[in-house]
This record gives structure tokens, sequence and C-alpha cells, in this order.
């Protein structure tokens, strides 16, 4: 359960001055973490907030770290509560959708900058799973009015593979990673995903 708003993530980032879309900032985060076991705070804080407004001491801080505490528990958890942060249901499903595909790139920004092993040697399920993130994030969102029942129910069954499909990639992969570590064998290079991606697109910076 996250303690924290997706509206609240949405203040905290424009106050500190990121243009990083709070979906793709959670997006980010859980993309790391499903590749780094021992993904730090800082070096997402990095990723979303400018130099200059980057103080640890920073109160207005407090809900990212919420935020990283709560993700990171329910990954590593055994509960399966992990939640995707998206818009809430009762903003329009046009921007609600917008925020999903948001998310994805996030997610596979994140995924691509951890410790991931190469596209090849990944499990058949995992690679699966990045390729439909991939679509979803390059998915555009052309939709009139609040939507229709059968559109809210086929968003809602997106957001839900989304959240089963990343707590399965973060189980299958980071046990390995963690072995990967203790036995020093860390020279897997970096993760050639960015390929199968737009190169138009820029994530993050």
């Amino acid at each position: 359960m996250l303690q924290v708003t997706f509206a609240e993530i949405v203040r905290v980032l424009e106050g500190l001055g990121s243009s990083v879309p709070a979906a793709e900032a959670h997006g980010c985060l859980v993309g790391a973490l499903c590749t780094s076991p021992h993904y730090p705070l800082e070096r997402w804080l990095e990723e979303i907030i400018p130099e200059q407004d980057r103080r640890n001491d920073d109160d207005s801080q407090q809900a990212l770290r919420l935020l990283y505490a709560d993700t990171l528990k329910a990954l590593r958890g055994e509960d399966m509560d992990f939640e995707v942060l998206l818009p809430d249901d009762d903003i329009s499903l046009a921007a609600r959708a917008g925020g999903l595909s948001q998310w994805c790139q996030g997610f596979l920004y994140g995924f691509g900058t951890g410790q991931p092993p190469k596209q090849q040697q990944l499990p058949g399920n995992v690679n699966e799973i990045l390729n439909d993130l991939t679509h979803i994030g390059r998915a555009s969102v052309e939709l009139e009015g609040e939507g229709s029942e059968s559109e809210e129910e086929a968003y809602a069954e997106v957001v839900e593979y989304v959240r089963v499909g990343v707590q399965l990639i973060h189980d299958e992969l980071i046990p390995a990673a963690a072995q990967r570590i203790d036995t020093g064998d860390e020279g897997s290079g970096p993760s050639d995903l960015d390929s199968d991606q737009d190169p138009d697109h820029n994530t993050l910076h």
C-alpha cells in the first residue's frame, strides 16, 4: 500500500523543478529496482530532480522517500501488493491511459540503466512482458468524453497486466542479480533493450 497519492507526487516534483511526469518517475524507479538489488534512493532522485533542487535535508522530498520505501517493500515482499502509481480514477480515462504510457516509458528507461542481463540472456517470459511494455509505452490515446464502460474495463485489465508482469520480472531477475553481485560477476554490461525503442524518444534526460 502506497502512503502517498499520485497528486502528491505531482505537486512535489513540480515544486522541485522536475520536468519528469510523476508516472514516468515511478516507472523509472521500479525498472531500476527490477534489475539492481541495491538501487539507492539517491540515484533515483538524481534521475528525476534537477541538481540545484536536490537537497538531502529538504522536507519537500519526504513524499518521494515514502514512495521509494513503499515501492521497494512491495516489490521485495511476499504479499503481491505492488502498485503502479497512476492518475486517480476521478481523472479522465485519456489522462489515465496517457499516464500508463508514461509509466511504461519510465520503467524501460530505469530497467536499462540498472544492471540487467543482456537481452538474449533474459527468460522468455520476461522478454515477452518487456515487449508488451514497449508497445504500451508507445501507444497513443485518442478518447473522447469520459470513456465507455468497455474502455474502462480494458484500461483496468492493462493496468493489472502491467502490475503483475512487472512483479514477475522483478521476481525472475533480482535473485540472479543478487547472486552475480555476491560472486563478483557484475560484468553483464548495459542492456540492448533500448535498441527496440523509438530513437526519437527522450526519456527523463
